[in-house]
């Protein structure tokens, strides 16, 4: 059971990432760096997503981070999910239709990672970005912060999308996910 909520938290977060890079408004910090990435080096957003993953396991080694299964399916299998998203839903062009992808988006993305956290299986090559550097003496909201800000300048200077998506998903994801943890029937 524990597998059936890693890999579906993961096809959930891919799709919910790749709803809202469709929506236009504006995506996650992450994924304005992979969008950017995308536009100024070409390959996938979806590529870019497992590429960037596997470079940020590179910095896992001098933080002593260990990668468990879910550390390494994300880094396999989040961008193509994503991909398929993209390749799936057709990019909205009225603006109802586009909050709409974009709050499914973020709401499915909060549930997602309460299903793959919640399994116990590691956490994506991201999280532990986060977790090694507090390990190293920063607490987790400075270490969120400044890695959240780093690649989301990076990414919008690249020509990622940034909008009032972007600070929706900033304003909305904890407790999002604080919501879906707390249920009994997800987490």
């Amino acid at each position: 059971m524990r597998l059936v909520r890693l890999y579906a938290g993961l096809f959930l977060y891919g799709a919910g990432s790749g709803l809202q890079i469709e929506s236009n408004l504006g995506s996650a910090p992450w994924d304005v760096f992979h969008q950017g990435l995308s536009r100024h080096f070409g390959l996938s957003i979806g590529a870019w997503v497992v590429i960037v993953g596997a470079a940020v396991m590179l910095l896992w080694i001098p933080l002593r981070q260990r990668p468990g299964l879910g550390t390494i399916s994300n880094v396999l299998l989040l961008g193509w999910f994503f991909d398929l998203t993209v390749w799936l839903a057709p990019t909205p062009d009225h603006w109802a239709v586009q909050w709409a992808y974009l709050l499914t988006g973020v709401v499915t993305v909060g549930g997602a990672t309460a299903l793959y956290i919640g399994a116990g299986y590691g956490p994506g090559p991201r999280d532990g970005l986060m977790t090694g550097l507090h390990r190293l003496g920063l607490s987790i909201r400075l270490a969120r912060v400044i890695i959240e800000l780093t690649v989301l300048a990076i990414g919008w200077l690249l020509g990622g999308v940034a909008g009032v998506g972007t600070l929706v998903f900033a304003l909305m994801i904890g407790p999002v996910t604080q919501f879906f943890m707390k249920a009994r029937w997800v987490a």
